[in-house]
Order: C-alpha cells, then structure tokens, then sequence
C-alpha cells in the first residue's frame, strides 16, 4: 500500500470516528441531564438569564473576577462596564467617571448594578454625601452590591480575619497587583512609609487564579510592587461565591429565591 492509500484510509478512520462521536454526544447530553439530582436540575434553571436586563457598572480592579463569572455563564448580563480603577482617590474625577459609565449603561439596560463599596466614593466637600446619594442622583433603578469596598466585595471581614491568623495584613485583590501605580500614582514615599510597613506583610485575594501565571510572566512588576510595599506578597485562593451572592441579592434578596 502506497502512502497516499495509508493517508485516505487514515482520514477515512478519523472522519469515521467523528460521526460516531457526533451521533452519539446528544445521547450523552441527555443521560447527563437525566443522571443530575433532581434538586439541580430547577436551580440551574433558575440562575440562567437572571441578569438580563441588567447592565453592570463596577471598578476596573475587579473586572478579572467579574469577566470570569461572565465567561463561566453565570453573570449574563446585558452588558459590564468599568470605570478607571484607583479613583477613590480623586473623588471628583470619580464622580465624573461613574456618572459617565452610568449613562453608557442606561443606553443598553432599564436596570443597573454598581459594584462599588460605600467607602469608594466620598465627597471632600460634603462628607455626607456619599456613593448612594449620588446613584440616587442619577435616577432610573440603579442598584448597589452592600460592601464597604473591592476587598470586603471578594472576602468578608470574618473570613479575613481567618486568613490573617492574628497578622496585621494589607489586603490586595489581582487588579491591585495589575493597576497599582495607577492607584497610588499620587503618593508620595512619605505616604507609602506611613502606611505599608505597619503590616506584617500583604496577601493578595486570588479567586481566579491569577496569582502564579502573572508572577511567571512579570516577576519584575511584583517584586516592583513588593520593594515599594516593603512588604512580602503572598496569594490565597479564595471562590467567588460571596461576589455571586452579592450579585443576586442586588436582583432578588435570598428569601425570594428559595
């Protein structure tokens, strides 16, 4: 048998083989389905689509987490947008840039979700005029994910308390390691100084993974952030299953869920 014959025959077999697997994977879908526990079948029901309808509006220091929900079909929103990350530190260029992403969002949405704490916008002028004054501003249903800031958003203030055992920790999320010069661009060494070295060392909140591929392909970059810290970074995994529940109790408050 010559090679060309050798070579159809092979790709006779391997096209062969395809349409048996293509016969047979609706097959296997459905016993799939038929084999899920009967209590999972209604809640994956329940969680498809749930955000349609709903835009998001959230800082750019949580878009890996929010990106990964999305890509993993749980937030199927109609559309997220993100806002310039580290701007609680120039409110009015803050308030600007959410009144800005809010807009955007009632263009594609009837409803809107902010993935902001309530200690991320303040207002120098009126210390009481705060970020849920401002979305009231606003109009229209625009609601607010309850946490304090991005990192109470990725781990409670208990389970932090849990990680820490007993260090004083300066807590990071990814966008914080990808973004910090952006964030502390107008700080001073002083500042730094007086803040970072009063921690025993920095652990970074990694609810997608994010920690070791991004140390591997720019060490330089975390050893950077690290030096300027004058603090040690470590990652602990985390879920993302308290960022989901603070998403649907934007939508639908636990006891309406069932």
């Amino acid at each position: 048998m010559s090679i060309e014959e050798e070579i159809l025959k092979l790709e006779e077999r391997i096209q062969g083989l395809k349409s048996r697997i293509s016969a047979h994977s609706p097959k296997i879908k459905m016993v799939q389905e038929l084999e899920e526990p009967e209590d999972e079948l209604p809640r994956k029901k329940r969680e498809k689509f749930l955000f349609k309808g709903y835009s998001i509006v959230s800082c750019a220091t949580l878009h890996r987490e929010l990106n990964y929900l999305k890509d993993a079909g749980f937030l199927d929103a109609d559309r997220i947008l993100y806002t310039i990350p580290g701007l609680h530190e120039n409110p009015l260029r803050l308030r600007a840039e959410l009144k800005r992403q809010l807009n955007n969002a009632k263009r594609n949405s009837g409803k809107i979700i902010v993935v902001y704490g309530s200690g991320c916008y303040i207002d120098t002028r009126d210390p009481f005029f705060g970020i849920d004054a401002l979305l009231k501003e606003e109009g229209g249903e625009i609601k607010r994910i309850r946490v304090k800031n991005c990192i109470d958003a990725l781990c409670s203030i208990e389970e932090r308390e849990k990680i820490a055992q007993g260090k004083k920790v300066y807590w990071l999320s990814p966008g914080w390691l990808e973004y910090w010069k952006q964030i502390f661009k107008d700080w001073d060494i002083g500042k730094a100084n007086e803040t970072f070295p009063q921690n025993d060392k920095a652990i970074l909140l990694d609810g997608v993974d994010f920690f070791d591929e991004y140390s591997r392909r720019y060490p330089e970059r975390v050893l950077e952030f690290s030096d300027w810290m004058r603090l040690s970074i470590e990652p602990y995994k985390i879920s993302l299953e308290r960022v989901k529940k603070l998403l649907l109790d934007v939508i639908a408050p636990i006891e309406e869920r069932g």
